[in-house]
């Protein structure tokens, strides 16, 4: 059984209006029942083994069922997503089926993926359809799809403005908006998009909003797209105290070396391991893979068929090490992950706070280890100003922090360019040569 006090509320600093939990000393939550969801929903709730909302769900589900806008402050692993498909499954129930009511916007595939999958599995006993949408696969396999007259499209942004834009999804009966993990949609560059989508979706909806952070962009975008608000807040921006942390000094060239060093005499269950860049996590991956290590990584230039494999072997066991980006990571939602590295420090101490909460989960104690250069000084300030107190800096036995830059062998010269006469002026452009219909690398972020 769950207890609230009377006088909490569900209220973040500077944000609307909370919601009022309370009308006892002390309120006793007993279980999904008390949702009063529809006897299919609450039928697939039980088929999946849930038995006691989280907090999250304990705060959001009543004024979503109420049809109220929402602002959520919680980051991934706390059960939000739960928090919003219940009661938007139980509104479908309610109504016609048949046609796309609902669209979730997310910023990964994972993401996207493991939202979808999310509805499956809660709305097994009903009859809605889910469908996602995404770049880096087969654009008309998903216009099949939405043709099959889905009610759910969890969607990333590139590609859905490219639905919309040739046609190919109808959202004129749209009723509610989901934006999850806001903040990571304004870091991939994704506010402008997101824009552009809303000026295609019918004003009178319900919007829901998501996010682990509250930079002042996403704030500003909640002033626009939500109506008379209710936000809740749970355990955002506050330490895990479950986890414990340790800064290794070392230099940038030492980095991969110490890592071994740290992996080879730590007992660990499953390791998450967080680079800045795609281009380093696919290196590290390798090197931890030729190093007996049973690794794999993460990073934007796979396929989706090879993200998902990676990802589902770090989920069942295959992997024991995960090497990935911020933006990669986001939809692993792993509960036994033991120890998170950061290999590169993070650019906030909210994404650091981010970061660690993948482990010490569930009651679990976890380990967050971030090997630091001279340049990160600034940043581990700013953490250790979150967490409130000094983070312990530690060294490994016998490892060499003295060992020297490996050499790099000279570039051979490059041979004379060969001159090729230039079309005159006039007679076909400017000698420049064609792009071939447009600057390549300038386009929109893709989903």
């Amino acid at each position: 059984m769950l207890f609230l006090d009377e006088d909490e509320i569900i209220v973040g600093p500077g944000m609307h209006r909370g919601f009022f939990l309370g009308e006892r000393r002390k309120k006793e939550l007993l279980d999904f029942k008390s949702f009063d969801l529809h006897p299919r929903i609450a039928a697939g709730v039980a088929a999946a083994g849930f038995s006691t909302p989280t907090p999250i769900q304990i705060r959001a589900i009543p004024p979503v069922m109420e049809s109220r806008d929402v602002m959520g402050l919680a980051q991934t692993g706390t059960g939000k997503t739960a928090a919003f498909a219940l009661p938007i499954l139980d509104r479908l129930m309610r109504g016609k089926l048949g046609r796309i009511r609902v669209l979730i916007i997310a910023p990964t595939r994972e993401l996207a993926e493991q939202i979808h999958d999310d509805f499956r599995l809660l709305g097994r006993r009903t009859r809605c359809r889910s469908v996602t949408v995404y770049g880096g696969v087969g654009f008309t396999p998903q216009v099949d799809k939405l043709r099959r007259s889905a009610e759910i499209v969890v969607a990333c942004p590139g590609r859905l403005l490219d639905h919309i834009q040739k046609g190919t999804i109808n959202l004129s009966h749209l009723e509610v908006l989901v934006l999850d993990e806001a903040d990571r949609m304004l870091d991939m560059g994704f506010l402008p998009d997101i824009r552009r989508i809303l000026a295609h979706l019918p004003e009178q909806r319900q919007t829901l909003l998501f996010s682990a952070t509250m930079p002042d962009e996403i704030r500003r975008l909640s002033r626009k797209v939500l109506r008379d608000p209710v936000t809740v807040q749970v355990g955002t921006i506050a330490p895990v105290d479950t986890v414990s942390h340790a800064l290794y000094p070392v230099a940038s060239h030492l980095k991969t070396a110490l890592l071994l060093e740290l992996l080879r005499h730590t007992d660990t269950e499953s390791v998450l391991v967080f680079t800045r860049t795609k281009h380093r996590a696919k290196r590290v991956g390798k090197k931890l893979e030729s190093s007996g290590f049973r690794a794999a990584s993460l990073q934007g230039n796979l396929s989706q068929n090879r993200r998902q494999a990676a990802l589902g072997g770090f989920r069942d066991g295959t992997h024991q090490i995960l090497v990935a980006t911020d933006i990669a990571a986001r939809g692993i939602d792993v509960s036994q992950i033991s120890h998170v590295i950061n290999y590169d420090i993070p650019d906030t101490a909210d994404a650091y706070l981010h970061r660690i909460g993948r482990t010490g989960r569930a009651a679990r104690s976890g380990d967050a280890f971030t090997m630091i250069t001279d340049d990160d000084r600034a940043m581990v300030r700013a953490i250790e100003r979150i967490l409130g107190r000094p983070i312990e800096r530690r060294t490994v036995a016998g490892f060499d922090y003295t060992a020297p830059p490996p050499k790099r062998s000279p570039r051979p010269p490059r041979p004379p360019r060969r001159m090729t006469a230039s079309a005159p002026r006039g007679a076909g452009g400017s000698g420049r040569r064609s792009s071939g219909g447009g600057s390549r690398g300038r386009g929109r972020p893709r989903g």
